[in-house]
């Protein structure tokens, strides 16, 4: 055949001009009598050409016809119809954070019954007999009103990574026996402990002592050895080491510091660990609605609490840590069985999704082990632009979960009832919204309607400058507890769009050392769980007023504000060049090559 003519094109009009048509198996040399004459829909030449309309020509040579069909562009590959692992995948990393979360904050419900009766209640007639203070300013509370006792700090639970969560402790007036605000059943004397606060803070606080130092080396870990054994290890040593808390408790008090403190070192390689798996497994365009798995500790710890409560009525304080532990070997078991650290290591996925994740992620992550470019990473702007918008939407979570129950009970005058489900509700918003924004974060990556640093930056808004709205809103809220809910519940459903900004585009400038950006941001910003809640206390000690709480909501707008327009002026998402060094650069060559051959 001519190369010009299509193979199905054998006829010419009386006016020279060919019509092309498929041949009909009964009569070759006439149209088939079931439709006109030409071309099927979608048939004809195709061409190279970028500017193809797919409109009707004529050759200048053989004044043939012909219709050139267009060349759709497409913004990443087709995946295919059935994505098992991928799924799989998500599901496995988001009961995994899950369970790290529930082991982390099991001993904030347990110690209320672990600690013997008097313990608690000698805190609390301190707070009941104790003068009030007095204070300038407005209060909701009508004079002579019977304000809540403070929950203790040791009742709060504060992370780098997510969020803080405040116990449904019993009322100080419910601390003797016979009456509970939970209707705990009662231990016996033998299975209490007469530690006063001090100690029972410091068994709390131990888990975050060195929480911080494993950062780095959880990246690093990931990088050389797989983020399966480093996240699995980093689930399931936490969770072994549960099931000794009993008997470490009736032991000494030094052996529950001990343990608590090997369990925060452990579990702080979680995180920076998961990035290494998210950049050899995820398509660019699906991170946004990957990283939302990353926020299952937020689930989990609005659920720990009630149902921790649940099992304690029920069977003791002892099976709240069994288990928890239990829960943890079951995952790591499934984990074992069902991920690996990248689709070229699974043994069932099947081809076509191996090979659209391939081509989705081909010449982003090298398949060799690269020398890591401290200097580079460190010098980087749009690394720290991303710690920096971190920093702010930390503070802002934080404040939020670990000082609001605060605010509402001190100025509102809520029960701790009441205030215990602000710890839950805004949560599961903020997963819902995640859930939500990402697909439209993912969805405006795929159509090409923005580019990558601009979906980042937009998530990276709402995440900070809208949540900042939300929050003087909060502070000017004034005695309207319905206004200040609202506010509450929809700065922190706000939170949940890091995962389509900057927690997503960690993985988008450097694919290959994604778990290292991740640590060295857990490092840093694990100071405003440190720095926020002094703030808060140098501002509101013994003055809890409208006024007061109105300057702790402005400062923490402020942080959210800045933090975002600083990312949104300077933040970029696109892949730097340091990712990939030089002499890996014709290794990539090849594997494309590979690929496109396998395609």
């Amino acid at each position: 055949h001519s190369p010009i003519r299509h193979p199905r094109a054998h006829s010419r009009s009386k006016a020279g001009a060919t019509i092309g048509y498929p041949r009909s198996p009964s009569c070759p040399s006439s149209p088939p009598a079931s439709r006109p004459p030409g071309p099927r829909r979608g048939e004809g030449w195709r061409t190279q050409d970028p500017q193809d309309s797919g409109a009707v020509r004529t050759h200048p040579r053989t004044r043939l016809r012909y219709r050139r069909t267009p060349r759709r562009a497409r913004a990443s590959p087709s995946p295919p119809k059935r994505m098992q692992w991928l799924q799989v995948l998500w599901v496995m990393v988001f009961i995994g954070f899950s369970v790290n979360y529930m082991v982390r904050i099991n001993m904030n419900i347990a110690l209320v019954a672990m600690v013997s009766p008097p313990a608690r209640r000698l805190a609390a007639d301190a707070v009941l007999n104790g003068s009030r203070p007095r204070v300038t300013g407005t209060q909701c509370i009508a004079p002579g009103a019977a304000v809540p006792p403070p929950v203790p700090a040791l009742y709060l639970n504060e992370s780098a990574e997510d969020d803080g969560a405040l116990m449904d402790q019993p009322q100080a007036d419910e601390a003797v026996p016979g009456a509970s605000a939970t209707s705990w059943t009662e231990p016996d004397e033998q299975q209490r402990f007469d530690w006063n606060e001090h100690e029972q803070g410091m068994v709390l606080g131990a888990f975050f002592w060195l929480y911080w130092s494993t950062q780095v080396p959880g990246g690093v870990l990931a990088q050389r050895y797989g983020t399966k054994l480093v996240f699995g290890l980093g689930n399931l040593v936490p969770a072994l080491l549960s099931f000794a808390i009993p008997a470490a408790s009736r032991a000494h008090y030094g052996v529950l510091l001990f343990i608590r403190l090997v369990q925060g070192c452990i579990a702080g390689l979680t995180w920076p660990a998961m990035h290494d798996m998210t950049a050899k497994w995820i398509p660019p365009n699906e991170r946004s609605r990957f990283v939302t798995a990353y926020l299952g500790g937020s689930v989990g710890a609005s659920v720990t609490y009630p149902v921790c409560g649940l099992i304690i009525d029920s069977l003791g304080w002892e099976a709240v840590f069994y288990i928890s532990g239990a829960l943890g070997v079951l995952w790591w078991l499934a984990w074992t069985v069902l991920v690996f650290d990248s689709p070229d290591e699974h043994p069932r996925i099947a081809s076509s999704e191996r090979l659209y994740i391939q081509k989705a992620l081909v010449g982003n992550v090298a398949k060799k082990k690269l020398p890591t470019p401290w200097r580079s990473i460190l010098l980087s702007l749009p690394v720290w632009m991303n710690i920096v918008a971190q920093w702010g939407g930390l503070w802002g979570l934080l404040t939020l979960m670990t000082q609001a129950p605060s605010y509402f009970r001190n100025v509102h005058g809520w029960g701790i009832r009441m205030t215990g489900l602000l710890s839950g509700l805004p949560q599961l918003c903020r997963m819902l919204f995640a859930v939500v924004f990402s697909t439209i974060g993912d969805y405006l990556l795929k159509s090409n309607r923005m580019s990558r640093s601009n979906v980042r930056k937009m998530a990276t808004a709402m995440c900070n400058i809208g949540q900042a709205a939300f929050v003087i809103g909060l502070a000017f809220s004034g005695c309207n507890k319905i206004a200040a809910i609202f506010f509450l519940t929809a700065a922190t459903a706000a939170n949940g769009a890091v995962s389509t900004g900057a927690l997503a585009s960690m993985v988008d400038i450097s694919p290959n050392f994604a778990s290292i950006i991740l640590g060295i941001n857990g490092v840093v910003t694990v100071l405003p769980g440190f720095i926020s809640p002094i703030v808060v206390g140098a501002l509101t000690y013994n003055n809890q007023t409208v006024e007061q709480w109105q300057i702790v909501f402005c400062i923490t707008a402020a942080m959210l504000f800045v933090t975002g327009v600083a990312f949104v002026l300077f933040g970029r998402s696109e892949v730097q060049p340091w990712n990939e060094p030089v002499e890996s650069v014709s290794d990539d060559a090849e594997d494309k090559t590979k690929l496109r051959h396998e395609l």
